[in-house]
């Protein structure tokens, strides 16, 4: 699989803020072959970097004393060529700066924000570091989806802030959904979930890791220490199931069906 091309706007990179690197290394590991290296201390803060087959796929860093109260969780970052126009773009756009424009020495530069609708969202500015070198195949990246309570205004958000070419994919009342891109070349989702998430889950990002087969990755994971929050279903664009880690984050995993043309999830 040749390294993804990242554009503006469109996921680049995911990173796991977690309360136990140690646990989540092993976890991970285990289950998607993952390796692991920290980087510099004093520069990156031992922010570590995994590997699969020798590309990079995600980050993992430790919570601050100060995200305490806050979960263990997996964040998506887009691609952006100018980190401060970002937050600029957000703020007019009805977001918030969670984390202002920050310059991570040789790599690029960062930000988090809030949408509308409650999600996060990262932003990361290239330099050395050009995003994840491994995506839509097992164990790495293959579907960035966000959950929102508030559709509309989330897709005009994406839109707006970060340029977002959309496609409809579903209008109905029960599943409306909106892609970045369309068809084939769709880069991200943005789903309807106002009629399933619970009464104080805010609206949220969620990373689909690709899996060779589903049910023998639930059976792993659980023996790992994680848990099945919504058992495998077939759909048309995978078998997919909802986990999390041994912490607590949250996670999706997708299972490539036989079918007659590639879908995204």
């Amino acid at each position: 699989m040749p390294t993804p091309e990242h554009s503006n706007g469109a996921p680049c990179w995911i990173d796991l803020m977690t309360s136990d690197t140690e646990k989540a290394k092993s976890f991970y590991g285990e289950l998607f072959g993952w390796t692991f290296e920290a980087g510099d201390q004093e520069k990156y803060g031992g922010y570590i970097t995994a590997s699969k087959d020798g590309k990079s796929v995600a980050g993992v860093m430790q919570k601050m004393e100060a995200q305490a109260a806050m979960p263990d969780m997996w964040s998506t970052y887009l691609q952006t060529g100018d980190a401060e126009a970002s937050a600029a773009a957000v703020t007019a756009n009805g977001g918030q700066v969670y984390m202002e424009p920050m310059h991570v020495p040789e790599q690029g530069h960062m930000a988090i924000f809030g949408d509308p609708s409650g999600a996060s969202i990262g932003v990361w500015q290239p330099l050395e570091h050009k995003g994840y070198q491994l995506a839509a195949e097992p164990g790495s990246p293959v579907w960035h989806e966000l959950h929102t309570k508030d559709y509309d205004k989330a897709v005009k958000f994406y839109q707006d802030a970060f340029g977002w070419d959309t496609a409809v994919l579903s209008d109905t009342p029960e599943f409306r959904y909106t892609t970045l891109g369309a068809g084939d070349a769709a880069k991200a989702g943005i789903l309807d979930a106002s009629g399933f998430l619970p009464e104080g889950v805010p609206s949220n990002w969620i990373v689909y890791f690709g899996v060779e087969n589903a049910d023998a990755a639930i059976a792993k994971a659980v023996e790992l220490g994680g848990s099945v929050v919504r058992p495998p279903e077939d759909t048309p664009y995978g078998r997919n199931a909802t986990l999390t880690d041994p912490t607590g984050a949250i996670f999706m995993i997708s299972q490539e069906l036989p079918r007659g043309g590639d879908e995204n999830p």
